[in-house]
């Protein structure tokens, strides 16, 4: 998507509607700041106000993505264009999400062997030892817990039996058999038990 060309599209269909910036922010229940950020392709309108907006400049969720006008001609393409970049930039964000979470695993466990090393061998005071001890299983799991909850979070799970991509609750997530990211889960569309491979996308 071109935020710069949006911006200057957001910009136009404002002013053809006579609203200034400060109008419309007052009308979105937003800053003005937010809107100048839109209009000079620095941020993009969120989407649980997009409908407004565009009820707002009189035009369509495709147009404003678009950053143009679309005729009929064009409309069911540009849609089909705006749905596989918006399903693109999905994958994307998850794919960043799934390396955060091996990142903070990885980090956690370390942080542990490393803690529970140094109090087994380089540490004398018994205290300190336990401290020690305490600290690094309190670091594990909070970092697994924050992993896991990235994990059932970025992207979907895909039912083996079915093919229905899902995000299952945090209780079936957490103590689910599983093979690195596939588990062992009942699907809430077909209802049977099979292994849910993680997909980025719908």
């Amino acid at each position: 998507m071109d935020q710069i060309k949006i911006g200057k599209f957001i910009a136009f269909c404002r002013k053809s509607q006579s609203l200034t910036q400060a109008q419309l922010a007052e009308k979105l229940d937003i800053t003005d700041r937010a809107i100048s950020k839109w209009e000079t392709g620095k941020s993009m309108p969120d989407s649980s106000i997009m409908l407004k907006l565009c009820d707002i400049l009189k035009i369509t969720v495709n147009e404003l993505l678009k950053g143009e006008r679309v005729d009929m001609k064009e409309y069911y393409k540009a849609a089909e264009e705006n749905l596989l970049q918006m399903k693109r930039q999905e994958e994307e964000i998850n794919r960043k999400l799934l390396h955060l979470e091996a990142v903070v695993g990885y980090t956690c466990s370390a942080a542990f062997l490393i803690m529970i090393f140094a109090a087994g061998f380089a540490v004398e005071s018994l205290i300190w030892r336990v401290i020690l001890i305490a600290a690094a299983a309190v670091i594990f799991l909070v970092g697994i817990v924050y992993a896991l909850k990235i994990e059932r979070e970025a992207g979907y799970y895909l039912c083996g039996e079915c093919g229905h991509r899902y995000v299952p609750s945090g209780a079936a997530h957490y103590w689910a058999m599983h093979m690195g990211r596939t588990r062992y889960m009942k699907c809430p569309e077909c209802g049977k038990w099979s292994w849910s491979k993680k997909v980025l996308g719908k």
